[in-house]
């Protein structure tokens, strides 16, 4: 990488950091986008096979999700290290730390798939038909191989993120959807109806749940190619990187990273949770409860990628061990994320009819969905400031302050505060929803004055 880029001994000025900030965060909120952008399209072409497919997708990626965004915490724990070896320009060991990724992966992601495949056994325990379970199963049978190779792609994303060489995200992103989106079409309804022109194309099965779920693993296999063609065009000066196991950095990965992936599964199953609350509450509650999620979780997609690039910006600085640029560049990603998620927030609250019309929601949905996105553009600053905060502590290289702040956050204050509104007063989803408000800005004031208060005094590498 271009060393021009890279922290020195002074400080930048906050326009200058906030423009590079920027560049960096722009490709990496699409490639951040883009993964769950496969998923939705799983479920939008699946649903027109049918509402048994379409339960058995929904169920799929549920579980998926549940199930990698624990492998998608842990592989962080390689941010701050490769970053850190970047900003003290130590590229043959950001280099070797990339191979020690690549087998950690490996290794989580094939533990992972196995799990993954096991889940749905447990869905008739939760009352769930045979006939969704099974289709969940199958679905699930074909995106586990997808899931190393999904480990991988984030493990190149975080040396091509610290390298500031993030073109290639942008292109694999976007060529992995376009070929899931092909892929889904054609797996899941065959070829039978293609042109003539298409010629073998044409004697492609209709595979239903199955074929969605063929296309979405093949298609991240490409982008994980694409990564991998574009590092590999990259040589680096100096020893050749050391490519076997190194228990020294995996371990230390994993003490990073674990703390990362139980934060991920805590602010998770808080979600899902809210979810299950919302269930009881009946079909229109639970249809509100799932639209102003998507609409939150859409501008929270940005807010992660400003967190990324928030934590590569800090672990340069602290690599370099400038520690009043680390405070300055976490401070502006801070600012940056609170700054997009008002306005975010202001799009909410000026525009809930014309957000509720867009996605289409029924007549006994309508009028409790307008409050939960009043209740979520109040709230979205705090969303960001906590999604950029876990990312600028953990480029900072502290992991496991964030994961005790989302159990206190969401669970002793969130969650009582959910059910005394909800239930005990009445105020039925709303009252879920300000629950999650309280549980989001009790994380983000922590986070932000453990970030304040860790960048005031010296910052150090973790492998000092």
């Amino acid at each position: 990488m271009s060393t021009a880029v890279l922290p020195t001994s002074s400080v930048n000025s906050p326009r200058t950091e906030l423009r590079a900030l920027a560049r960096l965060a722009v490709p990496i909120a699409i490639a951040q986008g883009g993964q769950a952008l496969m998923g939705l399209v799983d479920t939008l072409v699946v649903g027109r096979v049918g509402t048994s497919a379409l339960a058995a997708v929904g169920l799929g990626n549920g579980l998926y999700f549940a199930v990698s965004s624990f492998g998608m915490g842990l592989m962080m724990g390689f941010d701050p290290m490769i970053s850190q070896a970047i900003g003290a320009r130590q590229f043959t060991r950001a280099r070797a730390l990339l191979w020690q990724g690549a087998w950690m992966a490996f290794c989580a992601g094939a533990m992972l798939a196995t799990l993954m495949t096991l889940a749905p056994r447990l869905l008739p325990l939760a009352g769930i038909s045979e006939t969704e379970a099974a289709g969940a199963s199958e679905y699930l049978t074909w995106r586990a191989p997808g899931m190393p190779l999904m480990l991988m792609f984030l493990t190149m994303r975080s040396y091509l993120q610290a390298t500031a060489f993030t073109r290639p995200l942008v292109i694999a992103t976007v060529v992995a959807n376009i070929l899931n989106l092909l892929g889904n079409l054609l797996l899941v309804f065959g070829g039978a109806n293609l042109p003539a022109w298409f010629g073998p194309l044409r004697s492609v099965p209709a595979l239903g749940v199955a074929g969605s779920a063929m296309a979405t693993s093949a298609s991240i296999g490409i982008e994980l190619l694409i990564a991998v063609l574009f590092i590999r065009s990259r040589k680096v000066e100096g020893a050749p990187a050391r490519r076997l196991p190194v228990w020294a950095d995996l371990s230390r990965a994993i003490r990073l990273g674990l703390p990362i992936g139980l934060h991920i599964c805590a602010e998770v199953g808080v979600f899902a949770l809210a979810g299950v609350l919302a269930a009881g509450l009946g079909p229109a509650s639970v249809g509100a409860h799932q639209i102003a999620i998507s609409f939150a979780s859409v501008s929270f997609t940005v807010a992660m990628g400003i967190g990324n690039a928030g934590s590569v910006r800090v672990g340069w600085a602290v690599g370099a061990h400038n520690t009043p640029q680390a405070r300055l560049s976490g401070f502006m990603a801070l600012a940056g994320g609170a700054g997009f998620m008002a306005l975010s927030g202001l799009v909410f609250a000026l525009f809930p009819h014309t957000l509720a019309k867009l996605a289409g929601a029924p007549a006994d949905v309508l009028p409790l969905l307008i409050p939960l996105l009043m209740v979520s553009a109040i709230f979205q600053v705090f969303d960001g400031a906590q999604g950029v905060g876990a990312g600028v502590l953990r480029g900072a290289g502290d992991t496991r302050f964030t994961f005790l702040a989302n159990m206190v956050g969401h669970y002793a204050i969130g969650l009582p505060v959910t059910l005394l509104l909800a239930f005990k007063l009445g105020l039925g989803v709303v009252g879920i929803w300000w629950g999650l408000c309280a549980g989001l800005i009790s994380v983000a004031v922590a986070l932000v004055w453990r970030f304040n208060r860790m960048s005031a005094g010296t910052l150090r590498p973790v492998e000092a």
